[in-house]
C-alpha cells in the first residue's frame, strides 16, 4: 500500500481530467492550432512525468534494500500449551494449572544452490525462573516437548552451515547445534507432550545446544554413517575437547529402507548431563567424568496410513561410566522406550499416538548401591488434529509412577495449539 499511495497521487497530478478539457476548450476558441506552444507543454509534461517515475524506481529500490535476498527464506512457528499435573509436588514442583509459549523464527539463506546457513530466532516463557523457580514444564520429569524458557527474550537458538559434499556426504558446523540435527534420522515418533519421548527415548540422545560439527555419509541403497561432536565449552575458558569441556561425541551407523529404519549409535561422552531429561534422581547423578553410551534405534511403518497397524518406534540405551565412581554410587544404566503412532484415522493429517519409556536407571554400582533404585515408568497419550493446514491442536494425558525417586507418581493433561506460517 506503501507503493500504491505515490503511485495514485503522481497520476492525479499526471492526468488531470479537468486541466485536459479546460486546455482542450480554450484550443477551440483559437482560429488556428499554435504547434510551438504544444509541443512546449507536452514536453513540459513529459519531462515531469519522467522526474515522478524516477522517483517511484527509488523508492522501490529502498524497498527492496530492506527485504530478504533472493535466497533467503523465513517460515516460523507459535505454540501455547495449558495443563497441570497431579503430584507435581511429589516431584519438587506444583500441582497448579500453567502455562507456556515459543515463538521462533526459521531463516534459510543458500549461496551455492548446495549449501544452507540456517537460523533460528526463538523466544518462550513458561512462568517462574528457568534456574531458580522452574515451572511444571521446565522439571525434566515433566519437560514440554515444545519449551524453551528465555524469559520472553528472542535469542539466537540455533546457528550453523551445512553443504554437500559430492552426492552422498552432508557436513555441518556451527556455533549453535545439537548432535542430533547431524544424525540419520533414528524415530519416526513425534511426542505430544513429554521431552523425554523425543528421539526413541531422550537418553543417550539426550542433546544440549552449543558449538559442534560433524557430517553424515547417506547411500540410495539405505546405508549411512554419521559422526558428530558438540562441545559447551568450545566458547569458553576450558576449550574444546579440553580436560575441563562438557561434550558428547556421537558415531552412527544406519540402515534406511522407504518402511524400516535400524541403528545403533556410539556416544562417548564428558561431563555430560542432558540425559537428565530421561532419568531417575540416582542415573542423572551419573555426569562427572567419562561416560559411553550405546544407542539401538529402530522403526518400521505399515504400507498405508488409516487401518488399525501403526507404525513403531523402539529404542534401547546402555550408559556407563569410564571412571572409577564413588562407592555406592551408580556405574551403569539403561532405559527402553516404545512409541506407537496412528495417522489418517478420522481425518487426513490427524495423527493418535502411544508412547512409554523406562527412563534410565542405575543397574550397577561401585560396590553395593547406598541407595535401593526404583522401577520408573513414564507413558503418554494424545490425538492430534488439525483444522487447516496452518493450525495442529494437540490434547494430551501423561503420568508415570517413581519417575524420578521412590513415590514420585504423576497423573497431567495438557492441551497444546501450534501454528505454522
Amino acid at each position: 500500500m506503501g507503493l500504491i499511495a505515490p503511485i495514485a497521487a503522481q497520476a492525479s497530478d499526471v492526468v488531470n481530467i479537468e486541466e485536459m478539457n479546460s486546455y482542450a476548450r480554450s484550443q477551440t476558441k483559437s482560429s488556428r492550432i499554435d504547434s510551438k506552444t504544444f509541443i512546449n507543454e507536452v514536453s513540459e509534461d513529459i519531462a515531469k512525468l519522467k522526474g515522478r517515475v524516477d522517483g517511484l524506481e527509488a523508492q522501490q529500490n529502498n524497498f527492496e534494500a530492506g527485504a530478504f535476498s533472493g535466497t533467503t527464506s523465513m517460515d516460523g512457528k507459535a505454540a501455547f500449551w495449558i495443563g497441570g499435573v497431579d503430584g507435581g509436588d511429589e516431584i519438587g514442583d506444583t500441582e497448579s494449572i500453567e502455562t507456556g509459549y515459543i515463538y521462533s523464527m526459521n531463516l534459510n539463506t543458500s549461496f551455492t544452490g548446495d549449501d544452507n546457513l540456517y537460523v533460528r530466532l526463538k523466544a518462550g516463557d513458561v512462568g517462574g525462573n528457568a534456574s531458580s523457580d522452574p515451572s511444571i514444564w521446565d522439571n525434566k520429569s515433566t519437560y514440554h516437548i515444545e519449551t524453551k524458557d528465555t524469559d520472553d527474550s528472542l535469542k539466537v537458538d540455533k546457528i550453523w552451515y551445512t553443504t554437500s559434499i559430492g552426492e552422498n556426504i552432508t557436513a555441518f558446523v556451527g556455533p549453535r547445534i545439537e548432535n542430533y540435527y547431524m544424525y540419520i534420522t533414528p524415530s519416526i515418533y513425534k511426542p505430544g507432550a513429554l521431552k523425554s519421548m523425543k528421539l526413541g527415548g531422550n537418553a543417550n540422545f539426550g542433546a544440549s545446544t552449543d558449538v559442534g560439527a560433524g557430517f553424515k555419509y547417506e547411500t540410495e541403497g539405505g546405508f549411512g554413517f554419521a559422526s558428530n561432536i558438540v562441545s559447551k565449552d568450545a566458547d569458553k575458558a576450558a576449550g574444546m575437547l579440553g580436560k575441563g569441556d562438557t561434550n558428547k561425541w556421537d558415531t552412527q551407523i544406519a540402515y534406511t529402507t522407504d518402511r524400516w529404519h535400524s541403528s545403533f549409535t556410539y556416544s562417548n561422552q564428558q561431563n555430560w548431563s542432558s540425559h537428565a531429561y530421561n532419568a531417575t534422581s540416582q542415573a542423572a547423578a551419573m555426569k562427572t567424568g567419562d561416560f559411553t553410551g550405546y544407542a539401538f534405534r529402530g522403526y518400521w511403518m505399515p504400507e498405508d496410513t488409516g487401518s488399525a497397524t501403526p507404525e513403531i518406534s523402539f529404542g534401547y540405551d546402555i550408559r556407563n561410566a569410564d571412571d572409577t565412581v564413588t562407592s555406592g554410587t551408580g556405574k551403569e544404566s539403561d532405559s527402553y522406550f516404545v512409541g506407537l503412532t496412528w495417522k489418517d484415522m478420522f481425518q487426513a493429517d490427524d495423527r493418535i499416538g502411544l508412547a512409554f519409556t523406562q527412563p534410565l536407571k542405575v543397574t550397577e554400582c561401585n560396590g553395593t548401591c547406598s541407595t535401593a533404585e526404583v522401577d520408573p515408568f513414564v507413558w503418554e497419550a494424545y490425538y492430534s488434529f488439525r483444522p487447516n493446514d496452518s493450525i495442529e491442536v494437540r490434547p494430551a494425558v501423561f503420568g508415570g509412577s517413581d519417575v524420578f525417586e521412590d513415590g514420585d507418581d504423576i497423573f497431567g493433561t495438557v492441551l497444546t495449539t501450534v501454528f505454522k506460517f
